[in-house]
């Protein structure tokens, strides 16, 4: 009887490295016929309209978005959240494939620019911008150009060059909404 059961362990054993290697031809054979491109780049973008339009007619405020900029700047991420302080984003990926992003909130400055720059830091300096003066922040993970107007905190922050900032907030505008139009009489 040992010997029987001896016999099926190694018969086991054998089925069982077969099954391994055809499971493993198998495997390379679909990742060979399968094309992927390794060159193929993995940043999707996104279209903002309807988000940018959603938040214009909710926030109390003017949303900002760029108008202008290369077509290198592409969208990666848009959210509008009315119930978390109005709070407003927009990500970008710059020319030189950088991040800058478009913050804007009703949320006490003094806690919302921490929050959104990862802990960066008001230095003391301005900006003129596009007529208007932004506060330069430092930081570790991201700098930023911040402003509060018309009840809104505005941050542009990023990886980005300091140059690529000031690019982004300069484009900067409120899409005019269309005007209702008068009911017919």
């Amino acid at each position: 009887m040992e010997g029987v059961a001896a016999k099926r362990g190694n018969q086991k054993i054998r089925d069982m490295v077969l099954s391994m290697v055809v499971i493993g031809a198998v495997v390379a054979l679909v990742y060979t016929v399968i094309p992927h491109d390794e060159d193929a780049d993995p940043v999707k973008t996104v279209d903002y309209r309807v988000e940018l339009s959603t938040a214009q007619r909710s926030a109390p405020y003017p949303v900002l978005a760029p108008q202008g900029l290369s077509p290198e700047w592409r969208a990666t991420s848009v959210t509008y959240r009315g119930n978390e302080g109005k709070a407003w984003h927009l990500g970008f990926l710059d020319p030189d494939k950088e991040y800058v992003a478009v913050e804007q909130s009703t949320k006490d400055p003094a806690k919302y620019v921490p929050e959104v720059t990862l802990a960066a830091k008001n230095s003391g300096r301005t900006q003129a911008i596009g007529g208007a003066d932004w506060q330069v922040w430092k930081g570790e993970k991201y700098d930023a150009l911040v402003r509060t107007d018309k009840g809104a905190t505005t941050v542009v922050l990023g990886t980005a060059k300091d140059e690529r900032l000031a690019e982004m907030a300069a484009a900067l505008k409120p899409k005019e909404l269309p005007k209702p139009s008068a009911p017919a009489t």
